[in-house]
């Protein structure tokens, strides 16, 4: 096709898209300045580092609040924003990721397994973080790791802080009961040993620490840590962003310590020096020891 008859044909698609000359062109940048206005309100007025998470994942997730409210752009939902605080918070909370289960793929945790048996024997005291612990299923399942391995001594020996920014995860992880959903992965007998009626028995909630927590704008809560879980999490989060965390949780490490990822994710960066992966598979990194 020569260069004039393509480029009316290209004129011709963008009319009978649009209805318009060029209109798919023109409107794509006013609605990228409009959803980039309301991140920037969002970071402003409520602290979260919008800038910290992929734009894919945003859009997706402030969607679903535009319906729920019935808005169409982002101009409206920023009124909405300024005219209902309850709404910054409904929207805080379906920017969180919180689909989680017991011991959610339990070949992870049997890898996992050895590595805190190794940190149990040459250590008086094991601290743990699980970042970004949505509504705690996943704290829980390193406490009963914890319990099963150090048996009456790990309320002396082992504590656990479990973190996230979402208020409700929070108030689940807290409140602890959970539905037999939650439970598919969980192998029968730990249940057994350490829940009753959909709760974790007291020797085993009384290791976890709930503390609200923002992965993009603060420091690890308390390190140094023997282990830091965090999986699944750093995946929604902007190139520049994950490697700022992988180098926090390097610097949060003890020597000897272990960091757990999501079977997606791979440690980059200057981090990915400090660390050695000693199980591809189940993305589990160790710290050399001093």
């Amino acid at each position: 096709m020569a260069p004039r008859a393509r480029a009316e044909s290209q004129t011709r698609a963008r009319q009978s898209e649009s209805g318009h000359p060029e209109h798919a062109v023109v409107t794509k940048a006013p609605q990228e300045r409009a959803f980039e206005a309301l991140t920037e309100k969002i970071s402003r007025e409520r602290g979260v580092s919008c800038g910290s998470y992929k734009d894919k994942c945003l859009k997706r997730r402030i969607a679903v609040r535009m319906r729920a409210r019935g808005v169409h752009s982002y101009e409206d939902y920023g009124k909405i924003l300024d005219h209902d605080a309850h709404e910054y918070q409904e929207l805080l909370d379906a920017l969180t990721i919180n689909v989680t289960k017991f011991f959610r793929n339990v070949e992870t945790w049997t890898a996992l397994r050895p590595y805190l048996e190794g940190l149990a024997k040459a250590r008086a005291t094991l601290r743990i973080w699980s970042a970004g612990c949505a509504s705690g299923e996943e704290p829980y399942t390193i406490a009963v790791l914890l319990a099963d391995i150090l048996g009456e001594a790990a309320g002396e020996r082992a504590s656990i802080d479990a973190t996230d920014v979402d208020r409700l995860s929070l108030e689940r992880t807290q409140q602890a009961h959970y539905p037999d959903a939650a439970f598919t992965e969980m192998p029968a007998h730990l249940k057994r040993r350490y829940f009753q009626g959909g709760e974790p028995l007291p020797s085993v909630r009384d290791l976890v620490q709930v503390r609200t927590h923002d992965l993009t704008r603060e420091r690890p809560p308390h390190p140094p840590y023997d282990l830091i879980v965090c999986r699944n999490v750093v995946i929604y989060f902007e190139r520049k962003a994950q490697e700022r965390l992988f180098r926090a949780f390097v610097d949060a490490l003890a020597p000897g310590g272990v960091l757990l990822l999501g079977k997606v994710e791979t440690l980059f960066g200057p981090a990915r020096e400090s660390l050695t992966l000693v199980d591809p598979r189940e993305r589990i990194y160790t710290k050399p020891s001093v």
